[in-house]
């Protein structure tokens, strides 16, 4: 009874000022509880304790042209805007060259054409495409005088088709082997009109510029066999239509169109000079 009557009065102690029961009061010969020790500020923290999150992380080094020295960076700068300023302005020619003809055209129409030509010529207009739907070969024939005095009369010689076959299987085919026949042909038709009757002041240069490429064509080709010399020669076109594919219900002539013009006399300096090349040749 006495061991419940202290546990009862143990209970009913009054509480101490953090709600807990007060300490006992010291008695004889106990010693006091030691007070916390601070711990010192120079104590090293344990490399468990993790890095706090504000701590920067290392910046990488820049890369690309960031990454190169201030002189490589200025280089580099005016280099990319030369290629940019470049390609502006031959996209700008290009679109001006197939446009539809235009006051800028009108006016610079000699500078559109000299940055075009050769390298990146174009055979459609905008807004009104017209690729070529046809084969046209220049053909030509001569006659020749033999070394013997004769005249004698060649055969058709199909320039386009010798051309192709130059060009067949060559990586590099020069501009003279895929255009110089045809923008000579072209450049004849353009100036004459279905009478072969010139058409502008351009008509007489372009048949004799015609005429010069094919002398020297067949002169290449020893027309009428050694030592004979062209006096005459006669050229015409002969136009298929290109078929269509198998899937297309289009109907298109397969008969070929022939354009044949006069016989031209061939002067003597066009002999002359076609002899030259082909001895440069």
């Amino acid at each position: 009874m006495d061991a419940y009557d202290e546990g009862s009065k143990a209970r009913h102690l009054p509480d101490g000022p953090d709600s807990s029961l007060p300490e006992p009061p010291a008695t004889a010969g106990s010693t006091p509880a030691d007070p916390p020790v601070p711990v010192p500020a120079s104590v090293p923290v344990p490399a468990s304790v993790p890095v706090p999150a504000s701590v920067p992380a290392s910046v990488p080094a820049p890369t690309g042209i960031a990454g190169l020295p201030l002189r490589s960076q200025i280089v580099a700068a005016l280099a990319l805007a030369a290629v940019a300023v470049v390609a502006c302005v031959h996209l700008g020619m290009v679109f001006l060259h197939v446009a539809p003809s235009n006051t800028v055209t009108k006016q610079h129409g000699r500078a559109i054409d000299d940055w075009i030509y050769p390298e990146f010529e174009q055979n459609w207009k905008l807004f009104a495409p017209n690729p070529l739907q046809q084969n046209i070969d220049v053909q030509v024939r001569a006659q020749v005088r033999t070394t013997d005095g004769g005249i004698t009369e060649t055969g058709w010689y199909d320039l386009s088709a010798l051309d192709g076959a130059a060009i067949d299987g060559n990586l590099l085919p020069s501009h003279t082997q895929q255009n110089e026949l045809r923008r000579a042909w072209d450049f004849y038709i353009g100036t004459h009109d279905n009478a072969n009757r010139p058409a502008g002041l351009r008509g007489d240069l372009s048949q004799r510029y015609l005429r010069r490429v094919v002398v020297v064509r067949l002169d290449r080709e020893g027309a009428g066999g050694k030592g004979a010399v062209v006096e005459r020669v006669q050229v015409r076109s002969r136009t298929t239509n290109v078929p269509p594919p198998k899937w297309s219900e289009e109907q298109v002539s397969d008969t070929p169109v022939v354009h044949e013009l006069p016989w031209w006399t061939v002067p003597e300096e066009d002999v002359t000079d076609a002899r030259t090349e082909a001895s440069a040749r």
